[in-house]
């Protein structure tokens, strides 16, 4: 079952959980993309619903270990105001980082 928060937002967090279709997206852009800077799911598409920036996932590949590793393009957060918004890994890693120690994570 995909990571699930309180408001019942669910997000990919194993390979099995990746929708097909952005799977083979991913394989078609790096097929066709070989000088790529950044990762197939790494696009920000502000068009996209808070539901569908929670299922975009950027990294679904084996890493250096070889074990298989899913990283969401987005991560969920819950605001004071109890609303919710997407925070893209990359772009918004620093405001993740404070999200994970106000959460008491990460010593």
């Amino acid at each position: 079952m995909p990571n699930d928060n309180e408001a019942g937002i669910n997000q990919p967090m194993t390979p099995e959980e990746v929708d097909p279709a952005q799977k083979r997206e991913h394989k078609e852009m790096m097929a066709n993309t070989p000088q790529r800077t950044t990762n197939p799911g790494d696009r920000i598409d502000e068009s996209k619903s808070l539901e569908e920036k929670a299922q975009q996932v950027a990294v679904d590949a084996p890493d250096i270990t070889g074990d298989h590793i899913v990283v969401p393009t987005y991560f969920v957060v819950d605001e004071p105001d109890g609303s919710q918004k997407a925070l893209h890994h990359v772009k918004d890693a620093e405001e993740i980082s404070d999200v994970i120690r106000q959460a008491g994570y990460g010593g």
